[in-house]
Formats: C-alpha cells, structure tokens, sequence
C-alpha cells in the first residue's frame, strides 16, 4: 500500500476542498431523491425554499470539510476509512441542495469558504484530541444537522413535495452517520464544547440564508 507524503496529503486536501467549493465539482452516486417530483413555486415561496436549501447546502459543505481534517488526524485506520466514507454519502447531499437551488434559480452561499475553513480545523483538532472524542464530534454535528434539517422541512410549502422528499433523505443518512459514529465509540463532548457549535451552527444558518 502506498505510503502517501506531506505534501500527497497537502495536494488531496485542497482537491477536497475544490471539490467541495466549487459549483459542479461534486456530482452525487445516488439518484436524486426528488427525480419526477413536480413543484411549482410561487416567488415568495421560492425565494424562502432557496434560503432553507442554501442553508442546506452550507451544512454539508461543514460536513465535508469536518469529515477531511479528522481523516487527516484519526489515529485509528478504521476511523479514518469511516470518515472518509461518510465524506462520500455527504457529496451527495451537495449535489442535490445545490441542484435544487439552480431549478430555484438561486445560488450557494458566498460564505462556503469561511464556514469550510473553520470547519476543518474543527475536525482536525477533534481528530487530534483522540478518536472516541473525534467520534463524538461526528454524532454531536449530526444531531444538530438532523434538527435544522427537521426544522426546514416543516417549514416548506406543503406543495413543494421536491424539496421534502430531498430533506427527508438527507435527515435520513444524518442519522445514520450519527449512529455509526456512537456504535464505533463516540463519547458525548463536553458542554462547553457543545455550546459553541451550537452557537457557531446558528450563526451559519442565519448568514446562508441571505448570503
């Protein structure tokens, strides 16, 4: 098995990170869940579902980047093979917020790059600190995905069946990866810690709603 450098790591990092930024660098593995799902917005109702989707799609890119920097750090090879195989499931997740926003004619959001960044060196520093705490990061991040993603989907238009059937998949593999995460060892953090992210995760959705 090849024994990758600083800098193999350094290059796939920063394909990572492209791949995660960029409009149309990741396409998903799934079919869209939403495939042959009519949905006829109105303005109002059109321009609040992109503002949720953006939101959205914020999140998984935090996903991703949290994902990249505790594989870099997992001491464990089996921890690491599962963060980088939910970073896959998640790319997912990407595509089809950020499908959904094209048909909305809308856009991501202008701050991905801010919310990747911080999100990586939180994954990196939660890898860091050991992996049953890495683990931990992992199921504390997907519980609050889970309730922002319950959250939006009450907060659809009752006819925007497209939208749902999206979220209602993304809840799903949230808490999967929840699970697996605290199957594998994770530890509930401490409060302080659970505070932040919190506080960090409103901040996020408050910003990508608009921008």
């Amino acid at each position: 098995m090849r024994q990758y450098t600083g800098l193999d790591k350094l290059i796939n990092s920063f394909d990572q990170a492209l791949r995660s930024l960029v409009p149309g660098a990741t396409s998903a593995q799934r079919g869209n869940p939403a495939d042959h799902e009519p949905s006829q917005l109105c303005v109002s109702d059109a321009r609040h579902v992109a503002g949720l989707m953006r939101v959205n799609h914020s999140g998984e890119v935090c996903a991703q980047a949290l994902y990249h920097g505790q594989a870099l750090t997992a001491k464990l090879p089996h921890v690491r093979e599962e963060m980088q195989q939910a970073a896959i499931e998640e790319q997912d997740h990407l595509a089809w917020c950020e499908e959904r926003l094209k048909e909305l004619d809308s856009h991501t959001s202008l701050l991905n790059p801010i919310w990747y960044g911080l999100s990586y060196g939180m994954g990196a520093i939660a890898g860091i600190a050991g992996d049953k705490y890495s683990l931990g990061f992992v199921a504390e991040t997907e519980r609050q995905v889970s309730q922002h993603l319950q959250d939006h989907i009450q907060q659809l238009p009752e006819h925007d069946e497209r939208s749902r059937k999206i979220l209602v998949q993304m809840n799903e593999d949230e808490l999967h990866h929840r699970d697996t995460a605290l199957n594998a060892g994770g530890v509930d953090l401490p409060v302080p810690v659970r505070i932040t992210m919190t506080a960090i995760s409103k901040l996020m959705t408050k910003t990508s709603y608009y921008l």
